[in-house]
């Protein structure tokens, strides 16, 4: 028996009542833990305007958004949450930074909706909204699937993240997979791929083939000598995928690296995590195609122009998140006759949202992820 579980499009629901004045004499306060001060003050300025265009979209002057500066640090971060609570504030969108959520598990009466994407398992009123690992590797396993892709090889930094992609690999539904630990440093790294794609043994069996046929009297020597001299290697790779899980340079720094070992994106599926639509991916020809899960880009274009419209500048990708966050909240709110405790984020739904599709389940929001690829400099909807 199938079970059939309702999308519900807020945003649209929203627009529909959301100018009401049925609820007039109730007021639906939404905190904002965000860094207004210090090094990352950009960042919680950016969430902030974002969340000002989410407030315009709504049109419903029963929404109170309460901010408060966290300084991107734990002490001050608690200190503003319970400034929140004696304001009658029970939900929270933020903090921004995982390292901020360690002191607001004393916070029972309150919600949070962190925009960390690290897996939360220990602290019941925090909510991660971020794009958890768990929604990548699943959305990675359905291309795998789709494929079938039978020998993937997943490449995993040793880094500070390294735990939760480690999560995400046991947590989700990604198969016929091992994994393999690499350092950043660059001579450390190219020792390292080489020994996982066998470069060496198929340098050395490309050499072979080379003595072996100059010493024959094969009548078409001159041909397959001229054919073998222009390969790198000899011999088939045991995989038919590689999962970078890098970003950035240090992505461009591994892909370069598998290049220099022969191995290629003409003949391996080369998938990464989700990139954000990294503009520069599009001038890497030597990458394409390399493919990726990631969050609805027709709608997160058209949040970047709207926000660059009225701002005169670019949001992060946090913004996109909290303008999304904001309506689900105002939508769970009315849904729950303003009664706001955590049974309002455990009802067995699917939303949609400007991001996509997604769920809210054990103390994580699961986004049911597009996947993109990046060819002839161009990003490419695959599903």
């Amino acid at each position: 028996m199938k079970i059939l579980i309702k999308i519900i499009i807020f945003f649209h629901i929203i627009c529909i009542f959301g100018n009401s004045n049925i609820w007039a004499n109730e007021k639906i306060k939404i905190g904002l833990l965000v860094p207004l001060t210090g090094k990352d003050k950009q960042v919680g300025e950016s969430i902030i305007k974002s969340i000002r265009l989410a407030i315009n979209k709504i049109d419903n002057s029963i929404i109170e958004i309460i901010p408060k500066d966290t300084m991107s640090n734990p002490e001050t971060t608690l200190r503003s949450a319970r400034e929140l609570s004696i304001e009658g504030v029970k939900v929270v969108i933020g903090p921004v930074f995982n390292k901020n959520l360690i002191y607001l598990n004393e916070m029972e009466n309150m919600i949070f909706l962190s925009l960390t994407n690290k897996i939360i398992n220990d602290q019941n009123n925090i909510i991660s909204a971020g794009i958890n690992s768990i929604s990548q590797f699943n959305t990675l396993s359905k291309f795998q699937k789709i494929n079938k892709l039978k020998k993937t090889i997943i490449l995993i930094p040793k880094e500070n993240y390294m735990e939760e992609i480690e999560k995400g690999i046991k947590y989700s539904k990604i198969d016929n997979k091992r994994v393999y630990y690499y350092d950043s440093e660059p001579t450390v790294l190219t020792k390292q791929i080489e020994k996982i794609t066998k470069y060496k043994i198929r340098k050395r069996n490309l050499d072979d083939a080379v003595k072996e046929m100059e010493k024959s009297n094969d009548p078409n020597k001159e041909r397959k000598l001229e054919n073998l001299n222009k390969k790198d290697t000899l011999g088939n790779l045991n995989f038919d995928s590689i999962i970078i899980s890098d970003f950035d340079e240090s992505l461009k720094s591994i892909i370069t690296s598998l290049l220099y070992t022969d191995v290629s994106p003409e003949n391996i599926y080369f998938l990464t995590l989700n990139q954000w639509f990294d503009q520069s991916l599009l001038k890497e020809k030597n990458f394409q195609p390399i493919y990726f899960p990631s969050i609805n880009k027709n709608n997160y274009d058209t949040f970047v122009e709207n926000y660059h419209k009225k701002f005169d500048e670019y949001p992060n990708q946090l913004s996109f998140l909290s303008y999304d966050l904001v309506g689900l909240v105002y939508y769970l709110i009315i849904q729950n006759n303003f009664v706001v405790d955590k049974k309002m984020f455990l009802k067995k739904n699917m939303f949609k949202g400007k991001i996509g599709i997604f769920e809210v389940k054990n103390n994580k929001i699961n986004h049911i992820l597009n996947f993109y690829k990046v060819e002839n400099e161009e990003f490419k909807k695959i599903f």
